[in-house]
């Protein structure tokens, strides 16, 4: 049939089936791209990419759709506030060249049972000293439990210094590595906030400083997948080895720890 002899609805029909004919290849084209493509020219694109939620309401009888965008910076201020009260900063005491006793900076660690375990880096928390942790509800003494061969150690808080400070603090909700897909962000949650790209390896490739050490590394939907540590032989601990290993660890005989806030 020539197209000459086509009427105005079949003309229409026609333009449609092409269209729809054109969008599906260019569909396929760009996915077979995009698997092709490196994770260095894919995580920029996922970082622009903001997720879209639909929502649907329904209102006297009537089902309606209301499309609520996400962007992927709400996503990391909402993993951060979840976990702030989770997180401590952690000193101990030592000597300075005079051998007056000092408070030194022995990195961070986050809460992992809701007795008042912390998990911190064995390199800052190698052994039995007299630490002390720190969040938004106060400052308090803590004992230490082990060290584990993966290279955390445990902590257990105590009793406040100024002996009126309220321990409140939350646990994690721990993540599951292997869920985690290339491309994602994953957050280290330290003495400052830093970020990075997933790219499949399971020991989870980030930069930790010394300043850094024993940061809570989260996924934006602020569960823990493990611990930042500062070593020469890795530079993460899965949550799963902290929580295989929470299993073994002696608690000390001190149990003076408040509630903490669920």
């Amino acid at each position: 049939m020539d197209i000459k002899e086509l009427n105005k609805t079949q003309l229409i029909l026609l333009a449609i089936l092409l269209s729809f004919i054109t969008s599906i290849a260019t569909g396929i084209t760009t996915v077979t791209l995009m698997q092709q493509a490196p994770v260095s020219f894919t995580a920029p694109i996922n970082r622009v990419v903001q997720q879209t939620i639909e929502k649907i309401q329904q209102v006297e009888g009537k089902t309606t759709v209301q499309t609520v965008v996400v962007k992927e910076e709400d996503l990391v201020v909402d993993a951060i506030a979840k976990n702030q009260s989770a997180v401590f900063s952690i000193t101990k005491e030592t000597q300075d060249v005079n051998g007056t006793t000092i408070e030194a900076s022995a990195g961070r660690g986050f809460a992992v049972s809701t007795d008042g375990i912390v998990v911190a880096d064995a390199l800052s928390i190698p052994d039995k000293e007299v630490y002390y942790v720190k969040n938004d509800s106060g400052k308090f003494k803590a004992d230490f439990i082990s060290t584990d061969k993966a290279g955390f150690s445990f902590l257990k808080i105590g009793a406040s210094v100024n002996g009126t400070d309220k321990l409140v603090f939350t646990v994690p909700a721990f993540g599951d590595l292997d869920k985690m897909k290339v491309g994602q962000k994953v957050l280290v949650f330290g003495s400052n906030i830093s970020s990075s790209i997933f790219e499949g390896n399971k020991n989870v490739n980030i930069n930790v400083t010394k300043s850094n050490t024993g940061g809570l590394v989260l996924n934006l939907d602020g569960e823990a997948l493990g611990i930042a540590l500062f070593s020469d032989t890795t530079d993460f601990a899965s949550i799963k080895t902290i929580s295989d290993a929470l299993k073994t660890a002696t608690t000390p005989a001190k149990t003076d720890v408040a509630s903490p806030k669920i």
